[in-house]
Order: structure tokens, then sequence, then C-alpha cells
């Protein structure tokens, strides 16, 4: 099923206007909670800080809804937004292209870009450069821009840059101890402000948080670590669920037929069934009934024709007996059994003669056009003279031998001896230069244990360089980013997201600098594992 399928089933089941969850969605509203004083200090700055900006937080943590919101809530008669991507260029050149192209300019140098910000200054317009992707910039684009930053005497462009925690290590490394940013960190959403994200955006699309239960939320939340993008995509999932697991619902429910009943109800029904039509079977047996006595004439005679006989189980016209002239003598041992078994059960019998022979039976049978009655006899062989012959005795049914023994009852099985819990892992050791990235290591934590990503980078060799000098405790994993690989740096392992982030205040300043974050190993091990 394709994806636009599944979307069309997703807004036909819970009744949405659009996918609530979809990464832009119609009408958006901007989520309020940490974003909006975010916002305003970012408005503040442009006016009265003359650094380069930089908005920090991992994949998914919104910074490029945060660009949007500062783009919308611009003034845009006193405001220029150029908006850079990171993605589209990330050499110096292409980047100095797109912002010249915003400006509306032919060239493309750095002294072009000023003097048209300078003009524009002077008739009282400022210019935004807002530029997405940002650590995917090389050294050459970011010097670029933190050169754009500090402009002339006649005027600067405000520069923003939005991008994954190790751009602000990167600029540190440019800047060399100088103060030629201001770096500012998103943090994740808490349990109550996811819960109000999802509300927001269930009600956008026409829907309710009703839909989540607590305990779906607290899934959300947990997954998710908080962050609005992993929100998204972790609801999206729960949703989705949902709608499978009522539709197989529905489905089961049609495959069990009009009765309404379950399949088990339905076959125990069909042997009670087959349970009631043998023992009739074998009551009845396969032989003839009596006939009713209302089948002769009432003047007890044959008259005219022959007298009918019906048998039980027939759905044929009665047969008429043979004339005299053709009659044999016939065996009437099983219509005379089969006359004393109705007497015997169920008493409600045609009357009986002198010699225990039903009424309705005639021993000699007079035929028209015979000389002597006698001369055509019929011959009926009765068990007793005086008695009606006892009903045959049910055929026992064949032995089965023995019964088996029953097998005897299996030992119980000793019960689990819990195992030891283990000791807790050493504290982690740095690197040696030179060796392979310790994924092994990281697959060894607890997936609810955390650590914090101190730097990531491209080069393998600065991360190496980097954990060396920084000693005990640092390591680093590699994991694939756009399409190349990619080095984390992390320090330490902690049981709680809280230790984590106690744990930097310890930290060496230029460390601390870097903006150091609690990560979980979950997120780490799955990332560490795609890059195999």
């Amino acid at each position: 099923m394709s994806s636009s399928h599944v979307d069309e089933a997703l807004l036909s089941h819970y009744d949405f206007t659009h996918d609530p969850f979809a990464a832009r969605t119609p009408g958006f509203r901007f989520f309020p909670a940490q974003r909006k004083p975010l916002l305003g200090q970012l408005h503040h700055l442009a006016r009265y800080s003359q650094l380069l900006l930089v908005v920090s937080g991992p994949t998914g943590s919104g910074k490029t809804l945060l660009r949007q919101a500062l783009v919308a809530s611009s003034n845009k008669q006193a405001v220029l937004s150029v908006v850079v991507s990171g993605k589209a260029s990330v050499q110096v050149e292409g980047i100095l292209r797109q912002i010249a192209m915003g400006l509306g300019l032919a060239r493309s140098d750095e002294q072009s870009i000023l003097a048209q910000v300078e003009e524009l200054v002077a008739v009282g317009q400022e210019v935004y450069v807002l530029v997405d992707d940002a650590e995917l910039l090389e050294t050459g684009a970011l010097e670029a821009l933190l050169a754009l930053a500090e402009g002339s005497a006649m005027g600067r462009p405000h520069v923003f840059l939005f991008g994954e925690p190790e751009l602000v290590s990167r600029l540190q490394a440019l800047s060399d101890g100088e103060e030629r940013f201001h770096a500012l960190k998103l943090k994740p959403y808490t349990l109550e402000e996811t819960r109000d994200y999802l509300a927001q955006r269930l009600e956008g699309a026409g829907g309710d948080i009703e839909l989540f239960s607590d305990e779906d939320i607290e899934r959300i939340h947990q997954q998710s670590e908080g962050w609005p993008g992993e929100i998204n995509r972790v609801a999206r999932e729960v949703l989705d669920e949902g709608m499978y697991a009522q539709r197989k619902q529905a489905v089961d429910g049609d495959r069990r037929g009009g009765s309404g009943l379950p399949k088990k109800h339905l076959l125990a029904l069909g042997v009670v069934t087959l349970a009631v039509a043998a023992a009739w079977f074998v009551r009845t047996g396969p032989g003839p009934a009596v006939p009713d006595a209302g089948a002769q004439s009432s003047s007890g005679g044959v008259g005219e024709g022959a007298p009918a006989i019906q048998f039980a189980g027939s759905h044929t016209a009665p047969q008429a007996a043979p004339a005299a002239e053709e009659a044999q003598p016939v065996i009437r041992e099983p219509l005379a059994l089969a006359a004393g078994e109705d007497d015997a059960e169920d008493g409600a019998g045609a009357e009986d003669g002198p010699s225990g022979v039903p009424a309705a039976v005639s021993v000699q049978a007079p035929v028209r056009g015979a000389e002597k009655p006698e001369s055509a006899p019929v011959a009926v062989a009765f068990p007793q003279a005086t008695k009606p012959a006892p009903a045959p005795a049910p055929v026992p049914p064949p032995a089965l031998g023995p019964a088996p023994k029953p097998a005897a009852a299996p030992a119980p099985k000793p019960m689990p001896v819990a195992a030891p819990t283990p000791a807790p892992a050493p504290k982690p050791t740095a690197e040696p230069l030179g060796a392979p990235p310790a994924n092994d290591w990281y697959r060894a934590q607890a997936s609810g244990s955390y650590s914090l990503q101190v730097l990531g980078t491209y080069s393998e060799s600065s991360a190496q360089s980097f954990v060396r000098s920084q000693g005990s405790g640092y390591r680093y994993f590699r994991k694939m980013h756009q399409g190349r690989p990619f080095f984390v740096v992390t320090y330490g392992s902690f049981a709680t997201r809280a230790e984590a982030q106690a744990a930097i205040k310890a930290l060496p300043p230029k460390v601390q600098a870097s903006n150091p974050w609690p990560r979980s190993f979950a997120s780490i091990q799955q990332e560490a594992a795609s890059a195999r």
C-alpha cells in the first residue's frame, strides 16, 4: 500500500481534515511552549546585538519551524529576510550566491553583498540572513558568514545560523577565543508540553486529544525524548496502530457470519446436532414403520385395490401388494418386530388382535377371483405365538481393547534461579589514537542510561584528537549523516538524564562551551547500528 493510500485511510478513519503530524500542515500554529520566549529573544538580539546568532538543537528539535516563525513574525516593511540552505550548497561560493540572489544582485562576492546591505540600511530596512542546516557548511563558508555578520561602519546584515550542536564547537574554533557569536540552545518538551503539543496538532486537523490514552502520551514522550520532530513520528505510528487494530476487529467479526457466534460455539452446536441425529437413527433403525390403521378401508376388506403399506423414511408413493396369482410367501418378521417396538415404547399403536398382531395387518388377505381363500396364503412368521416379539437389542460396539493406562504426570520443573545482578560497568576510558570507533562499548550499555554528547565532526582524526586531549571518560562512535560518516564524541555513562545533566557542570570550561547535552544510549545505539 502506498503512502498516499495510507494517508487517505488515516484521514477517513479518524475523520481528519489533514494529517495532523505532517511536517507542514495547513493553518499551522506555532507552538508557544519554550519556543515563543526564544523567538522573542532572537528578535531582541537581532536589534541590539552585533554578533552572529546561532540556534542549536538535534535533528527534529524544531529549528526549521523556529526559523519560519522568525521570518513570519518580522515586520515585512522593515526587514528583508534572505533564507539560505546548507543542503543546497556547502561551499563559500554557493552560500554567497544564494545571498546575492536574495538581495537581487548579479555579483556574489562579499564586497557587493555588504554594499547592498549598506544601501538598504540607509533607507531604513534591515537584512536578515537565515541559514538552515548550517552544520553542513564547510569551514570557508562559516568564516565568510562570520565576516558578513561583522559588517562595516555603515551597516551589517543580521546572520542567523540554525544547526546541530557540533556547529557551536566549530564556530568556537574559528573564533579563537574572541566573542564573535551568541548561541541559543533548544530544549526538549516536558511531558505536559508534549500533551499540549499533541492536542494543538490534533485540534488543527479536526481531532481531539482523547484519541490518545495517558499510556499513549507517555509512550510518545519517552520514545521522542520531547523533541517535536520525533513526537510527530511516534504519534503517527500510534494512530496507524490504532486504525489497523480496529479494522482487524471489524474483519474478524464479519468472518464469523450473521449469527454473531464465535467459531468455537458454532462448532459445538454442530457436534450436538450430529449427536442428536445419530441417537435418533439408532433408536428408530432402518426398518419399515407400522402402517397406519387408517390406510385400510372402513369395512376391513381389501376392496377393489390392494392395501397400501408405508415405510418409514420413504418419500415415494405407496406400492400395491401383489395379486394372488403372483403372491409368494413373505417373511413379515421385520414388520412384526417394528410393530412390537412401537407398542412397547410409544404405547399409541393400533389396537391389537387376539393373538397380539396389530389389526392393521391382515394375516390372510382374500383376493377377488380366487376359488379358495386358502389357495393364496400369506405366511407370516412370528417369534412367539401369543406375544409380540421384543424389540431387538442394540448391537454392542466392537471392543476397543483395554483402556490405556494414564501416563504418569511429568515431574515438576525446577524453579528458575534468578541470575546474579551484574556489577556496574567500569568508568569508560578514552579511546587510543587511531583506534576504530568504540561502537561495541555503546551497544553494551543499558538503553535507558544516558551519556553526554560533546562534539560531532566529519573528521575521524579530529574526534580522536579531542578524545586523546580530554582523557578518561571520553569516547566516540560513528554514524551516517547526509550519506557521509559522522563521528560523535560522548562523555560518561549515567543512570538517569538528571545525573547526566548535573555532570555538565563538572566538565572543563572548554568542553562546557561546546554545549554538551544528555542523550539516551537507545538513540546512540540506533544511530551507531545504522553505520554498520
